[in-house]
């Protein structure tokens, strides 16, 4: 059986890697692309991660590589959008839109539907 995980406040760079299939090398590179992303450092200067930081991470990582978004593209979709509920919203649309093209070829198969 796996143990649960525990949720921390704080991330490594390594653990966000780990976490999100990057580099390091790669998050430390959008640090200087994206404004937004600005990790806090601890006392020994290594960076850490918060939720928040965890979200846009991932959030960049989808534009960029799923989305297919150049940085210039995907720093103007940052400023655009709010970070917090967008994911939601995406997913219940896309759920409306599969239910949506089921019924028009459920209609347009058999006249009305049952």
């Amino acid at each position: 059986m796996k143990t649960p995980r525990i949720k921390k406040l704080y991330y490594s760079i390594g653990e966000v890697a780990e976490r999100t299939g990057l580099e390091a090398h790669v998050l430390r590179y959008w640090e200087t692309e994206f404004p937004q992303l600005a990790p806090k450092k601890n006392r020994a200067g290594n960076r850490v991660y918060t939720d928040a930081d965890l979200e846009l991470v991932e959030r960049i990582r989808h534009l960029l590589r799923e989305e297919r978004y150049t940085l210039e593209g995907a720093r103007k979709a940052l400023e655009r959008k709010p970070r917090g509920g967008e994911s939601v919203q995406r997913q219940e649309l896309l759920k409306l839109r599969s239910f949506l093209v089921d019924l028009r070829k459920r209609l347009g198969e058999g006249g009305t539907p049952a």
